[in-house]
């Protein structure tokens, strides 16, 4: 199991940002993918949705894919996985 780091944050300020703790993760992980600060694939695991779901997101907001040597291999990997199925 990976590392993990807790931050809190008040009720008040998901409640002032209507915001639940997964749509939280949800904005925090488009953000810092539209920043480039992560990965698609690191990205989409953070929010917890699919790949599939994540670049939906994505589109829906026009925020433009941007691919890097992670995102090309996770692609192939996924790729792989569906050529054995």
């Amino acid at each position: 199991m990976p590392a993990t780091a807790s931050l809190e944050i008040p009720l008040e300020v998901l409640d002032s940002a209507r915001l639940s703790v997964a749509e939280l993760r949800t904005e925090l992980a488009v953000h810092l993918y539209e920043q480039r600060r992560l990965s698609i694939g690191k990205a989409h695991e953070f929010a917890g949705l699919s790949l599939w779901e994540f670049r939906q997101l994505l589109g829906a907001r026009r925020i433009q894919p941007h691919f890097d040597k992670e995102d090309l291999d996770q692609e192939l990997a996924t790729l792989r996985e569906l050529e054995g199925s």
